[in-house]
């Protein structure tokens, strides 16, 4: 009759729902709610989404808000003024400047979105292999780190970029080759101070497979500096394409893209007569950058553990 009871209590408590449970939820509910009100508290941060979402917003709808074919050209209309059918005026071949900054957000954040996804998830990987594993293999992914930072980035940009057609699939994979080293030693760190700790141990004892450990127990809990540098990256992988497209290297005409747009407007009589050509491109990278670094900072500060703990 005991063993049965017992076998019986253990089913009734199998099934009761465990007190910690709700507890451990609600923590993380609550920490969730302190990182959301710290965040909303940097007006920088706020200022920066708020853009973001306005910026990201137009480029997809930029089919439905444009007002012409944005290459579409019109010899009547070279370098036309802002005007109530040239929103933000036209450029030297007569194209409608306001839809060609539209569709070239379009491709210029798409090359910095998945720029950014492709080295994260391989700085991500290396690093958390390198910081779990430690020794020999450490030893190795890590040389490989130093071995790809000491490249000169430009030059190998230039370089690779030059050697493959200067299309957005190559600019992707070339960005993500050479830009993942950060994020490897970001969360190669992360991972030598969590593996210590108590769940994982916990985890090593109940024979769970050291894949699952590493990416369903310890990337979690990393998760906030890698969101963090990702959120940086963009910004900096929209620059670089803007360079490389400034200098003809990037992506070609007619698509438009920020950087070839602006590389379009060099000239001196454009600049002294028709400051609308390069003005707008040109706010636009910056308006998007510092956005997208301002929520950066916002990310950096709200996931602060410090200040999550208080």
């Amino acid at each position: 009759m005991s063993h049965l009871n017992t076998g019986q209590d253990a089913k009734t408590e199998s099934i009761t729902p465990n007190p910690m449970n709700n507890e451990t939820l609600g923590k993380h509910r609550s920490m969730l709610a302190i990182i959301v009100t710290k965040f909303f508290q940097n007006k920088l941060a706020v200022f920066g989404l708020i853009m973001l979402v306005i910026i990201v917003g137009a480029a997809v709808l930029a089919p439905f808000i444009a007002t012409h074919n944005p290459n579409e050209t019109s010899l009547g209309a070279r370098l036309h003024e802002p005007s109530a059918e040239y929103l933000l005026g036209a450029d030297n071949l007569g194209r409608d400047l306001f839809s060609r900054l539209l569709y070239a957000g379009q491709m210029s954040l798409l090359v910095g979105f998945a720029a950014m996804v492709s080295s994260t998830i391989i700085g991500a990987t290396v690093g958390a292999i390198a910081g779990y594993f430690g020794g020999i293999i450490d030893g190795i992914l890590m040389r490989i780190v130093d071995i790809v930072i000491s490249f000169p980035n430009v030059f190998m940009l230039i370089t690779l970029v030059a050697l493959f057609s200067p299309s957005p699939f190559w600019l992707i994979v070339v960005f993500g080759l050479l830009s993942w080293t950060g994020t490897a030693r970001l969360v190669r760190g992360e991972m030598l101070s969590l593996k210590q700790r108590e769940f994982v141990l916990a985890a090593r004892t109940l024979g769970l497979p050291k894949w699952r450990i590493i990416f369903s127990h310890i990337m979690p809990n990393a998760i906030g500096p890698i969101i963090v540098s990702a959120t940086l990256a963009i910004g900096a992988f929209i620059i670089a394409e803007s360079t490389l497209s400034f200098l003809g290297l990037g992506i070609q005409p007619p698509q438009a893209t920020w950087g070839n747009m602006l590389s379009d407007a060099q000239s001196i009589p454009i600049f002294l007569n028709a400051w609308w050509f390069p003005l707008f491109p040109g706010l636009m990278i910056f308006l998007t950058v510092l956005s997208f670094n301002f929520v950066g900072d916002g990310l950096r500060d709200a996931l602060d553990p410090r200040v999550v703990e208080k």
